[in-house]
């Protein structure tokens, strides 16, 4: 068990320090140190918490359980109740309900509860008898409680006198982190990337690059339950060139809107709860994955460097229509079978421009709305739906701020089209979880394409995507991912002889909590959706550092 999870679960120095409890009078007289060290451990083990978070920002956090309460000794499925010791402290939590462990009712691992997490546990009670106390509820306490947990301690002495050391180590810690610490409001999150990539095959006009992309995001709470992200990127990592106009080979590192490794905020978001719903405010650089549930495990990892390689991989394309500034918010629909929630979101891409055919809703944008239902933790499915109103020489699927596609032929981007356009796009995403060593997920697009204005027909057709992955978590270690991706890029179907198939393979390594590497390769066919273009074959090593 983790030294965290110690520190969290039931310290408190002066409970350690008392010998046999054999009176409320006896306990009662250590009330007033135990108020007095209390505001300060919990702020120490607070301090303590962040540091574990922040350690564990980058890993794939969506299937880590969290603290939860337990009211009996008898939840916890690795505890046998053979001795005394267990009955008395049974009877105990039951009474008083004093003890904390994970939901799944184990100590992390089937095995047999130690000695020491026994006086964790034991602890913990000795906690809420003093608390009765304090509140003038010591009628609750009974003298018989009172001897069985003098006779648990007088058991358990030698493990007390060690958690307490504990605490000793605790508070010299945390001592130096309060010295150093960047913000008692703000952390700071990085993450760079280190990508050698080159092109192979006769589809081969590229030469190998070593690029990079670096992004320090700083999360700030004011309310312990919102948070404000102001990241800085910086960058040099441009896609290669396949065909004229296609974004069929762009990976998630070749997405940022700087050049030449110059800094600049590139998003600038803001999250926070109203009741039951999730609210989302983006003031620059919000994309739609940002607040839609994409269904994509393992492979999405908010275009950063722990999940695919390339952009159409890690998300359907559905997201990637529309994106700049605006607002999104998920809406809890009930606690049924389905779980069913709702997302709906507006986000501009010109927002921030008073010119005609620009601002917050005469520009590009794109409105979404999305229905999520869950079967349990293993099953998910959603519906989605995106109208989108397009400028002339806008690409469909350019993430909002982007200044070339992210995903798709050119043809699908309608890069030539000299008119403003709409579409209407409609998806289906699914995500299947048969076990903790498997994951499925796959999505279907649809685009209606409506030209605008003069000669609109010219810039009217339709698109459509599908795709299908397969991840295999902790593939050979703790934290591995091999993942095997295909499908077809975004095409237009008036033209769809020559579909753009995509088929992508990945393993990222975890040479630490904070270094992975994932090697890889994309093969691309008739890119452009041009059947005489020859295939393309990309190979890419990338490096991520998180901190």
């Amino acid at each position: 068990m983790s030294n965290l999870f110690w520190k969290v679960l039931v310290l408190s120095p002066t409970v350690l320090g008392i010998t046999v409890i054999v009176s409320a009078r006896t306990i009662a007289a250590e009330i007033d140190d135990f108020q007095t060290e209390v505001p300060k451990v919990n702020q120490q083990l607070s301090a303590q918490v962040e540091i574990e978070k922040v350690n564990s920002y980058s890993s794939e956090g969506n299937n880590q359980n969290s603290l939860s309460q337990v009211t009996s000794v008898s939840q916890f499925s690795d505890v046998q109740p053979t001795d005394w010791a267990f009955q008395a402290l049974q009877s105990l939590v039951e009474r008083y309900g004093c003890i904390a462990g994970y939901p799944n009712g184990t100590f992390r691992g089937n095995r047999a509860l130690s000695r020491y997490e026994f006086a964790a546990g034991l602890n913990a009670c000795l906690d809420r008898v003093n608390e009765l106390i304090a509140t003038a509820t010591s009628d609750l306490t009974t003298k018989q409680d009172l001897a069985t947990i003098g006779r648990l301690q007088e058991e358990f002495k030698a493990e007390l006198a060690t958690l307490r050391g504990r605490v000793d180590a605790l508070e010299t810690r945390t001592a130096t982190l309060e010295a150093n610490q960047f913000s008692t409001t703000t952390k700071l999150v990085g993450e760079a990337i280190f990508a050698v990539t080159d092109n192979f095959g006769k589809n081969d006009s590229n030469k190998a690059v070593f690029q990079d992309r670096v992004r320090l995001d700083l999360q700030t709470s004011f309310t312990g339950k919102d948070s404000l992200h102001t990241r800085i990127a910086a960058g040099n990592a441009t896609p290669l060139s396949l065909a004229n106009g296609t974004a069929e080979g762009t990976q998630t590192f070749n997405l940022f809107n700087g050049s030449g490794n110059a800094a600049y905020i590139d998003w600038l978001g803001y999250y926070f709860p109203v009741g039951n719903s999730q609210v989302y405010v983006a003031a620059s650089g919000g994309i739609q994955s940002d607040y839609v549930p994409t269904l994509s495990p393992y492979f999405q990892d908010f275009d950063g460097g722990n999940g695919a390689l390339s952009s159409f991989a890690s998300e359907s394309p559905i997201y990637r229509i529309g994106g700049g500034s605006g607002l999104g918010v998920n809406l809890t629909l009930g606690k049924g079978t389905l779980k069913p929630s709702l997302t709906l979101g507006y986000l501009a891409s010109q927002a921030n421009s008073p010119s005609a055919g620009s601002g917050l809703f005469d520009g590009n944008y794109a409105a979404l709305a999305q229905l999520n239902l869950n079967l349990g933790d293993r099953i998910s499915f959603a519906a989605t739906y995106v109208h989108g109103y397009h400028n002339a020489g806008s690409d469909l699927f350019d993430g909002g701020s982007f200044n070339t596609p992210v995903v798709g032929t050119s043809q699908a981007n309608f890069v030539s089209s000299n008119n403003p356009y709409a579409s209407n796009s409609y998806g289906f995403e699914a995500a299947f979880k048969p076990s903790n060593k498997l994951s499925i997920n796959g999505f279907l697009l649809y685009s209606d394409i409506t030209g605008l204005g003069t000669n609109s027909t010219n810039n009217s057709g339709e698109v459509w995507s599908y795709g299908l992955g397969v991840a295999l978590p902790d593939f050979g270690k703790k934290g591995n991912v091999l993942g095997i991706f295909a499908g077809a890029q975004p095409y237009l179907s008036s033209n769809s002889n020559d579909k753009p198939y995509h088929v992508e393979s990945f393993y990222k390594y975890r040479l630490s909590d904070n270094i992975s590497i994932t090697p890889g390769i994309i093969w691309l066919t008739n890119p452009g959706q041009i059947s005489n273009n020859n295939d393309a074959v990309i190979g890419t090593l990338r490096t991520t550092f998180t901190f």
